[in-house]
C-alpha cells in the first residue's frame, strides 16, 4: 500500500519544502502588518482623544480647516511650522497677543485639524490661498499675517501671492531662500511611494512617547522647550499617518518652492518686520532671513543673539514688540 506524502512533510530545501516556507513567511508578515496597522489606528485614536479640536472648523469649499480665534483689535493670523499644529502658537504667544489684537491661528493642511488638501502635498502657495480665504470667511480681509518657520514660508506665500490682503507682514525664523544641504533622509523616506505605504504606518504604530520628547526638545536649541510645553503641544497628533505623510510631502517639496516663490518677493509691499536667532541650525539666519531683508522693500530684520529656531517661546517679548511695530507701520496702532 503507498502512502500520499504532505506537503508539510516535504524537507524543507525540496521544492515543495521551499511553497511551505513562502507560505508560512507570508503568513508571518500579513499578522505583523495587520498587528502594525491595528496599532495605528489605536495610537491615532488615543492621539485624539488626549488632544481633541481646541478651536472651531470654517469650510472653504471641500475642505474643513480648523481655527481658534480669540481677543479683539486688529487682525492677526498665526501660522505655526512644520511637523506640528496650531497648539504651538496657542500655548503662549496667541494668548497674550489676544490682549490687543483678535488673533485667529489656523492648523495648516493635513496637520491638527485641517483637512489634507492634496496627496502631492499641498504647495505654499495653495496652503496660503486656503488660509487667506479662511480667514475672509472670518471677516479678517486684510490681517497682520505671523509664520514661524515653515509657516513663515506660508506667510510669504500669502503676503507676495495677494499683497492687497495683509496689512503686515512679520516672518519669525522662516525658510525663505534655497539652501544646499540635501533632503533629511527621514524625509527622503516618508515622502516616498514606499515610504509612505510601509514605513509611515508603523512610525504611527511604535513610536515612543519618550521619543516624541526627544523630537520636541530637538527643535529649541540652545534653548529648552518652556515647562508644560510637551504635555500641550500635542505632538501624537502629528504621528496619524495622514500628518506623517502631509508633512512628509510638503517638506520634501519646500526646496523646489521657495526657488519658485523667490522672484515674488519684490511685489510684497506690506511693512516687513523679520526675526530671526543668531542661533538657528534648523533655519540658518544668514541663508534665509538676512537676504530676505534685502529681497524686500523696506523690511525690517531684528536679530536675536543667542536664540535657536523657536523664538516665539524663547524671546517672546522680541516676537511681540515686532508684531507691534508691524501693525503700528501699518497704521493699525
Amino acid at each position: 500500500m503507498t502512502t500520499r506524502k504532505s506537503v508539510w512533510s516535504t524537507p524543507i530545501f525540496a521544492p515543495d519544502g521551499m511553497v511551505r516556507v513562502a507560505i508560512l513567511t507570508g503568513v508571518v508578515l500579513l499578522l505583523l502588518w495587520g498587528i502594525t496597522l491595528l496599532r495605528a489606528a489605536r495610537q491615532e485614536i488615543r492621539a485624539e482623544r488626549q488632544f481633541p479640536p481646541s478651536g472651531d472648523f470654517i469650510r472653504v469649499g471641500e475642505t474643513a480647516v480648523h481655527y481658534v480665534d480669540m481677543g479683539a483689535g486688529p487682525d492677526l493670523i498665526l501660522i505655526h511650522g512644520a511637523s506640528g499644529n496650531l497648539r504651538d502658537m496657542t500655548f503662549s504667544l496667541a494668548p497674550r497677543l489676544a490682549e490687543r489684537y483678535r488673533v485667529i491661528v489656523f492648523d495648516r493642511p493635513g496637520l491638527g485639524y485641517t483637512d489634507r488638501i492634496a496627496d502631492s502635498g499641498a504647495t505654499l502657495t495653495q496652503q496660503a490661498g486656503l488660509l487667506m480665504q479662511a480667514a475672509r470667511q472670518l471677516g479678517a480681509d486684510r490681517p497682520i499675517v505671523v509664520g514661524q518657520s515653515y509657516g513663515g514660508a506660508v506667510a510669504l506665500a500669502w503676503a507676495s501671492e495677494f499683497p492687497d490682503r495683509v496689512a503686515a507682514l512679520v516672518p519669525v525664523s522662516a525658510a525663505s531662500n534655497p539652501w544646499t544641504t540635501p533632503l533629511d533622509p527621514f524625509y527622503r523616506v516618508t515622502s516616498s511611494r514606499l515610504g509612505k505605504a510601509l514605513v509611515v504606518p508603523a512610525l504611527t504604530a511604535f513610536v515612543s512617547d519618550a521619543r516624541i520628547r526627544q523630537a520636541i526638545d530637538s527643535v529649541f536649541p540652545p534653548q529648552s522647550p518652556p515647562e508644560g510645553y510637551d504635555g500641550f503641544i500635542g505632538a501624537p497628533l502629528t504621528l496619524r499617518r495622514i500628518s506623517l505623510r502631509a508633512n512628509a510631502v510638503q517638506r520634501a517639496n519646500l526646496l523646489d518652492e521657495i526657488k519658485r516663490q523667490l522672484p515674488k518677493y519684490d511685489q510684497i509691499t506690506a511693512p516687513t518686520e523679520i526675526v530671526h536667532g543668531t542661533a538657528d541650525t534648523t533655519v540658518g539666519l544668514s541663508i534665509h532671513s538676512e537676504k530676505l531683508a534685502q529681497q524686500i522693500n523696506g523690511a525690517v530684520l531684528t536679530r536675536l543673539e543667542g536664540i535657536g529656531h523657536m523664538p516665539h517661546h524663547a524671546a517672546e517679548d522680541e516676537v511681540v514688540a515686532a508684531i507691534d511695530r508691524a501693525a503700528e507701520s501699518a497704521g493699525l496702532r
